[in-house]
């Protein structure tokens, strides 16, 4: 799709307006973890995202590629307002939260400190974003009675386990799972027979052509996670911004 006269497209780097502020997230542990609060510039929010990065030993932080473009269009394309922070020992060009990484141990308290943030903050309709990795925090140590529902992008089922998917479903809250259709880890398949087993209510959707890291996806993510966060906006989002933005040409790691 091609932009009218007085309009951009958005492309990889463009940051669409926002308030934005860097956070620091106190764990009950004493940890300080680094963060960042973008909220719709001009209006207050329709709902709240906490995404919930890969895994910090193989690249994943708070500004791995959907995340970091979840931060720059959301707000003013949905009015969400969007939570990212690196849990403990995780490091990015944001700087790097304290304490070490824990095998999905530790970093309840790194969910926990971000949904104590969102109440002080009383930010609305709280949902967890997970990706990867963060699939597993959401699901280990997510459902809690502040979270609406849960969006797991590339589940790989690692380090969460039966008793927490169930968890899920009895507490009956949304679990939307985007599932790359060559996933080495969780292909669609598999991943409907798993959820299936023990959140009959998960809504699987398929990713054809993606792999685990969604690189060439990012527009299809970002309208799914809308889509079940506040599906009364519009999906697909629009391409193209008639309004001011800012070009980052900072290069960022995508995994």
């Amino acid at each position: 799709m091609g932009a009218e006269d007085g309009e951009v497209l958005i492309k990889a780097n463009t940051v669409l307006p926002a308030r934005r502020e860097a956070v620091t997230l106190q764990t009950e542990d004493g940890l300080a973890l680094v963060g960042e609060l973008a909220l719709p510039a001009e209006r207050e929010p329709r709902a709240t995202v906490v995404l919930l990065h890969p895994l910090p030993t193989h690249g994943g932080m708070m500004d791995s590629h959907l995340y970091r473009k979840a931060a720059w269009r959301l707000p003013a394309l949905a009015d969400l307002a969007v939570l990212r922070f690196n849990t403990r020992g995780t490091a990015s060009a944001a700087g790097c939260s304290e304490g070490a990484f824990d095998h999905a141990v530790g970093e309840r308290l790194d969910v926990a400190a971000a949904l104590a943030f969102t109440a002080e903050r009383g930010l609305p309709s709280v949902w967890l974003v997970g990706w990867s990795f963060g699939t597993d925090l959401a699901l280990m140590h997510g459902c809690d009675p502040l979270v609406e529902g849960t969006v797991l992008i590339s589940p790989p089922l690692r380090w969460s386990r039966t008793e927490h998917l169930r968890a899920w479903a009895r507490a009956g809250k949304p679990v939307v799972c985007l599932v790359p259709e060559f996933d080495t880890y969780l292909p669609p398949a598999q991943a409907r027979q798993r959820f299936g087993a023990d959140i009959p209510t998960a809504d699987v959707i398929d990713f054809p052509g993606a792999k685990h890291l969604m690189v060439g996806h990012t527009e299809e993510v970002l309208d799914a996670i809308v889509a079940a966060v506040v599906p009364e906006v519009p999906t697909p989002l629009p391409r193209t911004w008639s309004g001011p933005h800012e070009q980052h040409h900072v290069v960022i790691a995508t995994s």
